[in-house]
């Protein structure tokens, strides 16, 4: 498949932005492949690596000295052995996700460092979703059945694991908007405008970009 054809997203979010949502409908919409919890999947196939293994790594982020320290403590040994075991589930992801986009073609990637591993692609458009945390909250509440108790500190925890497991693997910021090419706050729009506009800003984009290649 030629680059001009294919058509990869990214979407990185906040807790209780909306963004898993975003992104499967884009995936609808646009009839193609949608990877989120399917990429666990995937990545532990192709790596040998359990899933459990794999999906943990992001949520020991929280505390990002611990997660650093552990991340340090290879084994001593020289090669890719001397890895420490969070940094290769982050080398299989990072070749999982690359395989995706230059092999099969079009998809919809939710976290996962997509859009740093992807940085370098004209034909993808990486997306952040964020909201003000009264509705994150009330998303939280009602839509994915957080206890109303605890879903400050689960908004929060969740939020710094990813934003520190972000920081130690790409030496940036987790929702900076120069590490984006949209950025958009979900709680003034419905899902289906939020998708309408990023298709249409996506598909100005990649006109935009085959126009550059062919000049």
């Amino acid at each position: 498949m030629s680059d001009e054809k294919k058509t990869v997203i990214t979407i990185s979010r906040e807790f209780g932005s909306g963004g898993r949502l975003i992104g499967r409908r884009l995936a609808e919409k646009l009839n193609v492949p949608y990877y989120d919890k399917e990429l666990l999947d995937r990545i532990a196939e192709e790596s040998g690596f359990s899933r459990e293994m794999i999906e943990g790594a992001e949520k020991r982020a929280k505390n990002s000295f611990l997660y650093s320290l552990a991340s340090a403590m290879g084994t001593g040994e020289s090669g890719p052995e001397s890895l420490s075991l969070n940094e290769r589930f982050f080398l299989a992801q990072f070749d999982t996700i690359r395989k995706l986009a230059e092999e099969e073609g079009s998809c919809v990637i939710v976290g996962r460092c997509a859009d740093y591993i992807l940085r370098d692609l004209p034909y993808a458009t990486n997306v952040f979703i964020y909201a003000e945390e009264a509705d994150k909250i009330k998303r939280a509440i009602e839509e994915y059945g957080v206890p109303e108790e605890s879903v400050k500190k689960l908004m929060k925890d969740t939020d710094k694991a990813r934003a520190n497991y972000y920081a130690y693997h790409t030496g940036r910021k987790w929702g900076d908007p120069v590490n984006y090419h949209i950025s958009l706050d979900s709680g003034y729009l419905e899902v289906e405008d939020i998708v309408d506009l990023i298709i249409d800003y996506t598909r100005k984009k990649i006109s935009r970009t085959s126009t550059l290649w062919d000049d």
